[in-house]
């Protein structure tokens, strides 16, 4: 108890903290690496529970977190991706507090590696209409993901020609397609990269995910992917008294991504269950914060 008591103090949980945030975030913003986003699956509990709506969700980013770019996750509006009058009040709500749209996560539409070409094509046609919503919101992506059955080979030739379409189809809009090493075959970094490379369309991409490798080594994972990144996520679990991250090495997993020169939002998504939401979302803002400068 001590010691969470002893993290809490040092994270510095303050209102008057807080409200300072906002003010030294976009003081500081022209000489960052890279800015702070929040990956709406760090709220999922609140989200499911009812007690967080997404229309709310860019003005609870900004005025509660002091963080001005948000990552979607399709399963909190899953109904509105064709619903304009509900995507033009969440881009006013996001305006109006000052907030990026940056991308949506995308779950639940089908697997682009299908083994089934039928399904396969259906899951590609399901992902245009996010697409056209992320477009509509000035995002720049829409984070998918690369699964199937079947051997890594059949799988990656599934994925390449599913990626291959949404890519050319985000193209005239401007938008991306990035996948997430998201369990399975995907969480292996040299596979993924090999299946990006294969894609070769400058408009599709990576979203490394600094915790999402079981079977493979994370940091080997994020290198191997982060010459193919328009963006990152921050997984965060747990925390030592210090503010570290006690599973992942923040400070050499930073180095990987500046060495790759990228320039871009790093979205917090914590999934940890020792703090609460709000409090790990903050702990993982101040290890950025923290660290940013040192790298």
């Amino acid at each position: 108890m001590n010691s969470r008591r002893d993290f809490l103090k040092n994270l510095g949980l303050t209102a008057a903290g807080v409200a300072l945030m906002p003010s030294l975030d976009l003081l500081a913003a022209p000489k960052n690496w890279f800015d702070i986003s929040l990956a709406e699956w760090s709220l999922h509990k609140t989200l499911f529970k009812g007690d967080l709506k997404n229309i709310d969700f860019p003005e609870l980013a900004a005025k509660k977190f002091g963080i001005y770019g948000v990552e979607y996750v399709n399963a909190f509006f899953k109904d509105k991706a064709k619903d304009m009058t509900y995507l033009k009040d969440l881009n006013n709500r996001a305006k109006d507090n000052g907030v990026r749209n940056v991308l949506i996560m995308i779950d639940g539409e089908g697997n682009l590696g299908d083994e089934d070409a039928t399904k396969r094509k259906q899951a590609v046609e399901n992902h245009y209409k996010w697409i056209d919503a992320a477009n509509f919101l000035g995002c720049h992506a829409i984070r998918v993901n690369a699964a199937g059955k079947g051997t890594p080979e059949e799988v990656k030739k599934a994925v390449v020609e599913s990626l291959s379409t949404l890519a050319d189809y985000g193209k005239k809009s401007k938008i991306s397609i990035i996948v997430e090493n998201h369990g399975g075959i995907s969480s292996h970094g040299d596979w993924l990269a090999d299946t990006l490379k294969t894609v070769g369309k400058k408009n599709c991409g990576s979203l490394p995910d600094l915790g999402n490798f079981y079977e493979y080594d994370r940091y080997q994972g994020v290198a191997d992917l982060m010459p193919y990144a328009k963006g990152v996520s921050a997984k965060t679990h747990d925390f030592d008294v210090n503010g570290n991250e006690t599973q992942i090495d923040y400070a050499r997993m930073l180095k990987i991504v500046k060495d790759a020169k990228f320039k871009g939002y790093i979205g917090i998504e914590y999934e940890g269950s020792k703090l609460s939401e709000e409090e790990g979302i903050f702990a993982t803002k101040k290890l950025l914060e923290r660290l940013r400068p040192t790298i």
